[in-house]
């Protein structure tokens, strides 16, 4: 028999048994689609955090609290409360001659606070800061103004609301939040009430940056955020605005000599503070995404081996059940490669089958994760390369033809007298 007519048998052979094609095909489909989907969902997560960094630019450093080595985060993402980092080191940075470069300087403390006005509450996130931000982060005024230094220095009761936070509040009213009293308090607090802040300006929607919605946030002045509301005295955080990318390296050393001089440290080994660039996340933050990555694709991979296994037990009972048909083919003079090759065949239609299809399924399900993240409002890139696609569909037939060698090498080996026999 020639290979066309070889393969007309074979998918005669699959669709005189549907159910059981279907169930070997459907573990190469899960494995496939997996395939597809981690490896999309790595490209879109790496545009995720490239685009992140675009937006808040190269030049911008973060102090943090706690030390890390030149991969891994501070010691306060871990949950380390390091209480060394002051203001008095960002005014120290802004005010002195040590870092001649910092063309800006901000202190920042956050948390979740609860917002009130009138009879309507909302829970959202609060930045205490001073009155550098803008300078530092720069954004738009949608109405009103940032606060002042004086304001941000002696902890004024005024507030800045992010877009969100002023639409749920005043949106519906259609009351100009300017000049209106809100009362914040933290979303621990159980009792009622909270401190009064007037609010001076609402700022223009800014979308998201590091899965942080900066528009369902509000401004507050520095030393209301600490001690009133955090009831702590310390910064979780100093950004400092560069002025020339190519001095970013040169501000780091600055800082990093200034801080050691403030906190009294000697040795490199006692340094309680992390100064990185912005940008360095980007590397940090595609090296996790890139093991997490590998690591899933490693689980699908574990989807194809179980589809392949299937496609094993499946052949071999097929050989089993069509045994006296093997003996009648080869006592009529098909030759054991031709034996082999049909049901060699038959195992690689199946994964081929199943590849096309988890091929398909997986970018739809990519598509579809894709739309969902920039329906929350993040920059999520929908990508499927050609290299995944070649990769999945080569992996499953590979996987066909693997787990179909042996079946196939058994129904070729079979003796046609005794095949024949076979009951």
């Amino acid at each position: 028999m020639d290979f066309l007519g070889t393969i007309k048998l074979v998918i005669r052979t699959l669709l005189a048994r549907k159910g059981r094609s279907f169930l070997t095909i459907l573990g190469i489909v899960i494995g496939v689609a997996g395939v597809i989907i981690i490896i999309a969902l790595g490209a879109g997560a790496q545009s995720l955090i490239l685009g992140q960094i675009t937006k808040l630019g190269s030049d911008l450093l973060s102090v943090q609290p706690g030390k890390s080595n030149e991969k891994g985060p501070p010691a306060q993402v871990f949950g380390i409360v390091i209480t060394t980092l002051t203001d008095g080191d960002a005014q120290d940075i802004r005010d002195g001659n040590e870092v001649p470069h910092a063309k800006a300087v901000n202190s920042l403390v956050r948390g979740q606070a609860s917002v009130t006005w009138t009879n309507k509450t909302l829970d959202t996130s609060f930045m205490g800061t001073d009155s550098y931000l803008p300078q530092v982060t720069a954004f738009d005024m949608q109405a009103g103004r940032f606060f002042t230094e004086e304001e941000s220095s002696g902890g004024s009761n005024v507030v800045v609301l992010g877009s969100y936070v002023a639409e749920q509040l005043f949106g519906q009213s259609g009351i100009d939040p300017i000049g209106q009293v809100i009362k914040v308090k933290s979303t621990s607090q159980k009792e009622a009430g909270g401190i009064p802040l007037r609010v001076i300006g609402t700022i223009v929607p800014r979308g998201s940056a590091f899965f942080q919605d900066n528009d369902d946030m509000i401004f507050i002045p520095l030393p209301i955020g600490q001690k009133q509301i955090l009831g702590i005295n310390y910064l979780q955080a100093i950004n400092i605005k560069v002025d020339f990318s190519e001095n970013v390296q040169q501000t780091i050393d600055d800082t990093t000599r200034l801080l050691k001089q403030r906190h009294r440290i000697l040795k490199d080994s006692d340094i309680d503070f992390t100064v990185r660039n912005i940008a360095d996340a980007l590397e940090i933050l595609s090296t996790i995404t890139d093991a997490l990555r590998l690591f899933l694709t490693a689980m699908a991979g574990i989807s194809l081996v179980v589809g392949g296994i299937g496609i094993l037990n499946i052949m071999l009972a097929t050989v089993a059940e069509r045994t006296r048909e093997i003996g009648l083919r080869k006592a009529v003079g098909a030759s054991n490669m031709a034996i082999m090759r049909q049901f060699l065949l038959e195992a690689g239609t199946l994964t081929f089958l199943g590849g096309i299809v988890g091929i398909i399924i997986g970018i739809i399900i990519s598509w579809l994760i894709s739309l969902l993240m920039e329906y929350l409002g993040y920059d999520w890139a929908f990508v499927v390369s050609i290299n995944s696609v070649l990769l999945a569909i080569g992996v499953s037939i590979l996987t066909g033809v693997i787990f179909g060698l042996y079946p196939a090498l058994k129904a070729s080996s079979l003796n046609p007298i005794d095949a024949l026999r076979y009951e």
